[in-house]
C-alpha cells in the first residue's frame, strides 16, 4: 500500500489511501510523547470523542452498529469504563478508525477524525497538521494537472497528424494541362476526373479484382463533394462554358471542399435510410482505408436508384 509522508512540528506523519480515501496515522502524531499509545484510548473514551465518532459514523457509514454504539455511549465517562480502537472497531463496525498491522501499522483515521484527534493533543498541532496535508493535496492536484496538459497536448498532435493523413490520401490531385485539354465520353466521367483523378474505366484498369465502380469506394467526404460538384457543373453547361473550363473549375473545387471537410475532421455521420457502409483497406493505387458501398445486385446492372457502372444515372424512358 502506497503511502504519503508530510512533517508537522518535526513529526514524520504517515498518510494512506483506504477506500479511495485519505487515511492519518494516529499512531505518528503521538510518537516520541511520553505514554503515546495511551493517549489514543485515553482520546477514545472521552465521552465527547464518543459523541463524535458515533456521529461521524451515521453520516458516513450505512453499517454502522448503532444498538452496540448506544450501548458504548451509556458507559461512556464512568471510571470503569475502557475501550480500546480494537474493541471500537470490532464492536461497531466502524470505517472512521483503522488499527492496521504490518508495514504502516498503527492507528490511522479518516482525516476529520485525525484533525479532531490533533486538536484534542494540542489546538496549534491541529492547525499545522491540516497546512501540511493542504499543501500536499495541492502538490498532489498540481502533478496530475500536468499530466492532464500533457495528454491534451499529445491528444492535439495526434489530431493534426491524423489530419494530415486525410489529406494526403483524400485530397483529389490537381488536374495537368493534358488531362483539362481531354474530351470525356459523359459529364460523369468529368466528374469523376474532377475529384479522382481518373475515369471509371481507368478506375476498373487498375482495380480488376473489384466489382463495382469508382463511386462505391469513395469515403463519405468524396460522395458529399461529388454530389456538390453535380449541381455546380449543372450550373456551368446552363452557363455554355466548353467541357475543358468546367473540368478545370470542378477540380478546383472539389480541392478546395476536400480541404475543408479534411480539415474541420471530416462529417461523421449521414442520415441515410441505406445499411451502413463498411471500411476496408484496399490494394489498388489508394492507400488507407475506403469507404466500400453496397454492391449492385447483379452484375452490369445498377441497383434500384443506383448508378451504373461507367458512374452516370440510368435514362428512365417514358
Amino acid at each position: 500500500m502506497a503511502a504519503d509522508k508530510i512533517s508537522v512540528q518535526g513529526k514524520e506523519v504517515t498518510i494512506i489511501t483506504h477506500c479511495a480515501t485519505d487515511y492519518i496515522s494516529l499512531t505518528d502524531m503521538v510518537r516520541g510523547a511520553e505514554n503515546g499509545l495511551a493517549l489514543i484510548e485515553k482520546w477514545l473514551r472521552n465521552k465527547n470523542t464518543i459523541e463524535f465518532l458515533g456521529i461521524w459514523e451515521e453520516i458516513n457509514n450505512p453499517t454502522f452498529n448503532s444498538p452496540e454504539f448506544e450501548g458504548i455511549k451509556s458507559q461512556a465517562g464512568l471510571n470503569r469504563f475502557v475501550l480500546s480502537v480494537k474493541q471500537w472497531v470490532e464492536r461497531t463496525c466502524s470505517k472512521g478508525i483503522l488499527a492496521k498491522a504490518g508495514r504502516y501499522g498503527g492507528t490511522y483515521a479518516h482525516r476529520d477524525i485525525a484533525f479532531e484527534f490533533a486538536a484534542w493533543l494540542s489546538p496549534k498541532f491541529k492547525l499545522y497538521l491540516i497546512k501540511e496535508f493542504q499543501r500536499l493535496k495541492e502538490a498532489e492536484t498540481l502533478k496530475l494537472k500536468v499530466g492532464w496538459d500533457i495528454q491534451r497536448t499529445l491528444a492535439k498532435v495526434n489530431y493534426r497528424i491524423h489530419t494530415d493523413a486525410i489529406k494526403e490520401s483524400l485530397i483529389p490531385p490537381e488536374l495537368s494541362k493534358s488531362q483539362i485539354d481531354a474530351v470525356y465520353a459523359s459529364e460523369a466521367d468529368i466528374l469523376n476526373v474532377a475529384l479522382f483523378g481518373k475515369t471509371a474505366a481507368q478506375w476498373r484498369q487498375k482495380n480488376p479484382g473489384l466489382r463495382g465502380n469508382i463511386r462505391d469506394f469513395a469515403t463519405i467526404e468524396q460522395l458529399v463533394v461529388l454530389s456538390n460538384l453535380e449541381s455546380v457543373n449543372s450550373v456551368f453547361i446552363r452557363q455554355g462554358l466548353p467541357q475543358n473550363q468546367r473540368l478545370q473549375q470542378l477540380n478546383k473545387t472539389a480541392i478546395s471542399q476536400m480541404l475543408s471537410l479534411a480539415g474541420a475532421g471530416g462529417i461523421k455521420k449521414l442520415d441515410s435510410r441505406e445499411p451502413a457502409a463498411e471500411y476496408a483497406v484496399l490494394g489498388g493505387d489508394k492507400k488507407g482505408a475506403e469507404l466500400v458501398g453496397r454492391q449492385p445486385q447483379h452484375p452490369g446492372r445498377p441497383a434500384r436508384g443506383g448508378r451504373l457502372p461507367d458512374g452516370s444515372y440510368p435514362v428512365r424512358r417514358p
